[in-house]
């Protein structure tokens, strides 16, 4: 099933962007740090600046608009001037706790400047019981996202690349039973650090041996607000860096089996935590930075007694489990019981041969040849970014008028796409040799 909205050869629609409501009272933005001077004798006169001098330029503020929900959004609502949990049962599949979550994805905001850092000025009252996380990403000029990065008062949010557009997430919690938080208002304020962003891509993806359990919950809601269905294709990782945003494969992860290989996207939190971002460098983990990369904590905590052999929630962690499969993925990599497959990060790469585009459209095929005939090896259940390592000259697909008949090569799904399904106005992707 496609999305309705009519194309000509990959050119996406535009989104329709929330109403920006009148804004009350003052934002101001972070002070710059000043270079420090020592002191002169009274009598010198201070030298003249010169003009060719680089003055940084000055951070850039806005207001993120919470009056009106999306489809990215999940289990919240908006009264009263304020942001809170909708139904404070409902907790993320994964993770089987008894808490109330919601989560609420904000509109990009355009830059006119490249910027690796963010700040953020929240205005919230949140119960004992209850928090609030603001995640912040950036999206650089190749039109690839970078993982969400925690922001609070006082601690910005660094990026791992030069960004164009900034976006914000929202994660409410709170007890069963409790008041939730009330989020009124969210000032981001986006630098230049100064410094080169610390790295996150490599020459090619990051791979680890983990444990897989099967997540099932037939029913239940994802963190990312899917209701999960028999035979289902996605995975849950223990953190949100890597989640993806309803019915989008931005991040995904590429799972070998016994049986086969599966690329599915990331669209659930856990099994048992929700800040081990295993696959980053050590140095870059959001919580265990002590464990080599690779390494779950729930599988430390199982296997050796990491960390009394307990997740960050206090629980007695009872397997290994550094990833959740659903059915259909389970299944199809060969799985029949909880055990180890070998998963690919794929949003990790730096790129190496291939060029990463954009896509549109929902429940796209990935062809294993460049027909409509040949066997599906997968498909993008949303508009997801893919990398195109060539393209060839195939057969013509036809879509509300226009033809095409170039196809990409896409690696890390083993297969083809049409080209009109790349969110490009050329027929014949610019920069990419043929296959």
């Amino acid at each position: 099933m496609l999305t309705s909205s009519l194309r000509r050869r990959g050119v996406a629609p535009q989104r329709r962007p929330r109403t920006t409501r009148a804004l009350s009272g003052t934002v101001c933005l972070l002070a710059l740090a000043g270079t420090a001077l020592s002191a002169a004798p009274a009598d010198a006169a201070a030298p003249a600046p010169s003009a060719d001098a680089a003055v940084p330029p000055a951070p850039v503020s806005w207001r993120a608009d919470l009056s009106r929900t999306g489809a990215d959004d999940v289990n919240v609502r908006y009264r009263s001037g304020a942001l809170r949990v909708r139904d404070g049962s409902v907790s993320p599949a994964s993770l089987d706790r008894d808490r109330g979550f919601a989560s609420a994805v904000l509109d990009p905001h355009r830059l006119d400047r490249p910027v690796n850092r963010v700040a953020v000025d929240l205005d919230a009252t949140v119960p004992d019981a209850a928090s609030v996380e603001v995640d912040v990403r950036g999206r650089a000029a190749d039109g690839t996202w970078t993982e969400w990065r925690r922001a609070a008062t006082g601690a910005p949010a660094e990026l791992p690349r030069d960004v164009l557009d900034v976006q914000a997430r929202l994660t409410l919690w709170n007890a069963k039973g409790e008041p939730t938080a009330a989020v009124r208002a969210v000032t981001l304020t986006a630098d230049d650090s100064g410094g080169a962003p610390a790295g996150q891509a490599t020459a090619s993806a990051f791979s680890a041996r983990v444990y897989a359990t099967r997540e099932g919950l037939v029913g239940h809601t994802t963190a990312n607000g899917h209701v999960i269905q028999a035979n289902d294709h996605f995975v849950a990782l223990p953190s949100r860096r890597a989640l993806s945003p309803g019915g989008s494969g931005q991040y995904s992860v590429r799972v070998c089996g016994p049986a086969r290989c599966e690329t599915a996207p990331v669209w659930d939190v856990g099994p048992w935590n929700t800040h081990d971002d295993h696959w980053n460098p050590s140095a870059q983990r959001e919580q265990w930075k002590d464990l080599p990369q690779g390494l779950p904590e729930a599988q430390a905590a199982y296997e050796d007694g990491y960390n009394g052999g307990r997740d960050e929630f206090g629980r007695q962690v009872a397997n290994p489990a550094g990833i959740d499969l659903a059915d259909g993925t389970f299944s199809n990599v060969g799985l029949s019981d909880n055990g180890w497959v070998t998963v690919t990060y794929l949003w990790t790469d730096g790129g190496g041969d291939t060029t990463s585009f954009p896509t549109w459209g929902t429940d796209v095929s990935v062809r294993q040849q460049a027909t409509t005939d040949s066997t599906r090896v997968a498909s993008l259940p949303g508009p997801t970014s893919v990398r195109v390592r060539c393209q060839v000259h195939g057969q013509l697909v036809n879509y509300d008028g226009y033809g095409n008949d170039a196809w990409s090569y896409l690696p890390d799904y083993g297969g083809y796409v049409s080209n009109i399904f790349i969110d490009v106005a050329d027929s014949w992707l610019p920069g990419v040799p043929a296959c």
